[in-house]
């Protein structure tokens, strides 16, 4: 039997689900502005602190401010706010060398420096086609004056960042070796840095070095892969050990002719969204291969080495890796850009390894004197590949 509801009844029924949902939406309302009043006010509470400080510095600070850097270093402490080792904000002449250095130039002498025993800096390493590299400086010679300040005096990292400046522009060094000391004067300019090099080490095996992802690393990569294959290498070693990274861009370039089609490595944000970061074709080398890696084995290329060793593509050697599987983001503001860790990434066939590292499939340590361990390890196991 149907039942038929009283116009009166069916208001009233209205009225109070409309009640009732203004009600829960009042609350829900309600408490969501409260939350909100409560960052607000936390918000207001550190910027009110820091206001206070910065009257405070103003009215008592006995030196000079350079609105500038205290701009940039209120900016920074942000940053380092977050307590991650891998964002950081960049002052603009920070970030046009760091857009340099990810196009794989640098602007400078060409130079790779340590702190010497002494205090001074010590000349580790000269680039070729570098400002430096056309003078009778040697690696091992020692820097003590930069710009006419002694170098002990100023501080080693000071010193270092003394030598850093735009293309064209000049810089005295006064540099000692075996007690004399001699001036020179050089001219800072863009230097192209090698990022791969590669050769047969016998009939059968040729060796890729990689020392960085750069913008021009795919371009060289692919040439030197290109030609080893044409020369007749049966196996292929690459050597990621110090490598510290850089663009996924470039990663997957590398990775593109070496696996299968399909999905690689992908990246998963703070909202839960994943995005695919690595994709391959179908064009696929099918060749025995070797990765040699580090504990300053890093990021990207530690992407590199896990792709390759979960799609079952090679083996690794080494030691355990640095363990850095976050993916960082640049944005350009007004005064400079910020470096923020947005994401994790792993391959498609794995976990991820941040805070882990990858484990080498043959653990090898090198010893003090210099013998290559790990390097003969990769040779003995590429002809075991080969061998079948």
């Amino acid at each position: 039997m149907n039942k038929k509801i009283s116009l009166g009844l069916a208001i009233s029924l209205i009225a109070i689900a409309s009640a009732v949902t203004f009600i829960l939406t009042s609350f829900y309302s309600l408490r969501s502005f409260n939350e909100k009043v409560v960052d607000v006010n936390e918000k207001a509470q550190k910027y009110n602190s820091l206001q206070m400080l910065d009257s405070y510095v103003r009215d008592h600070y006995y030196g000079e401010i350079d609105e500038n850097e205290l701009n940039d270093g209120i900016l920074k402490g942000y940053i380092e706010g977050l307590d991650d080792p891998y964002s950081r904000y960049l002052s603009n002449e920070e970030y046009m060398d760091e857009l340099s250095e990810d196009q794989g130039k640098l602007i400078g002498l060409g130079l790779t420096l340590a702190k010497d025993e002494s205090g001074y800096i010590s000349i580790e390493e000269i680039l070729p086609d570098s400002p430096v590299a056309e003078s009778d400086v040697k690696v091992g010679d020692i820097i003590t004056i930069v710009n006419g300040v002694d170098v002990i005096t100023a501080g080693f990292d000071e010193s270092v960042e003394a030598m850093r400046g735009t293309e064209g522009s000049d810089i005295s060094l006064t540099i000692r070796r075996e007690g004399i000391d001699k001036d020179y004067t050089f001219t800072r300019r863009s230097i192209e840095v090698e990022t791969v090099s590669g050769e047969m080490r016998n009939d059968y095996i040729g060796y890729i070095k990689i020392s960085g992802f750069k913008k021009n690393t795919p371009d060289r990569f692919v040439a030197t892969l290109e030609r080893l294959t044409s020369n007749g290498a049966k196996a292929l070693i690459f050597d990621v050990r110090d490598n510290e990274g850089g663009q996924i861009s470039a990663l997957e370039d590398c990775l593109d002719p070496l696996l299968p089609e399909g999905v690689i490595a992908t990246a998963e944000y703070k909202d839960g969204n994943s995005e695919t970061i690595v994709y391959s074709d179908e064009s696929e080398i099918d060749l025995p291969m070797v990765v040699l890696v580090n504990e300053n084995t890093a990021s990207s290329a530690e992407l590199f080495a896990a792709a390759l060793k979960d799609f079952g593509k090679a083996s690794l050697v080494g030691v355990k890796t640095y363990g850095k599987g976050v993916m960082q983001s640049t944005t350009e503001f007004e005064d400079g850009a910020v470096v923020l860790t947005v994401a994790k990434y792993k391959t498609a066939n794995s976990e991820c390894y941040d805070g882990v590292g990858l484990t080498p499939d043959y653990q090898v340590e090198n010893d003090q004197e210099g013998n290559d361990a790990q390097y003969n390890q990769a040779v003995e196991t590429a002809n075991m590949a080969i061998a079948g």
